[in-house]
């Protein structure tokens, strides 16, 4: 009988020690945000190629080690922890201007330090960074 309460009461403790843990990051705004992972493709020197199932640039001690690059596009940081559904056409356009104005080679990084510095890119452009990725990739395989 002892063990059965002794038991019992481990359980009420973890669900304790649960509920108070979600209480306090809900309480400090800690959400989780909708990130898109950076493509596959060739980065330049020592990059990836997209043909290894493990890549260092996607690592997470890599995500860690190396400090975010700016493209010029500092005023984005305002959009960090937001999530990627929540934007306006306006703000969608922000991130269309800086994609369009950053180097063809270098897009793949852009995005990669967007996800560096916890900022979803918008719904609304996923599907051209996507379509634009997938060109570069199917280009670089047959140059």
């Amino acid at each position: 009988m002892q063990v059965i309460v002794l038991f019992l009461g481990i359980i009420l403790f973890f669900l304790l020690a649960l509920a108070i843990t979600n209480f306090i990051q809900r309480r400090k705004g800690n959400t989780t945000t909708r990130v898109m992972p950076p493509p596959s493709i060739d980065l330049g020197e020592g990059g990836c190629c997209g043909a290894h199932e493990v890549c260092e640039k996607d690592s997470l001690i890599a995500a860690f080690v190396e400090k975010p690059e700016y493209f010029d596009d500092e005023e984005l940081d305002k959009f960090v922890s937001r999530d990627s559904a929540q934007y306006t056409p306006r703000e969608a356009d922000e991130f269309r201007d800086v994609f369009y104005s950053v180097l063809d080679a270098e897009k793949p990084r852009w995005v990669r330090s967007l996800q560096m510095r916890g900022i979803s890119l918008p719904d609304q452009l996923k599907d051209e960074v996507l379509m634009f990725v997938n060109e570069l990739r199917a280009h670089k395989m047959h140059a």
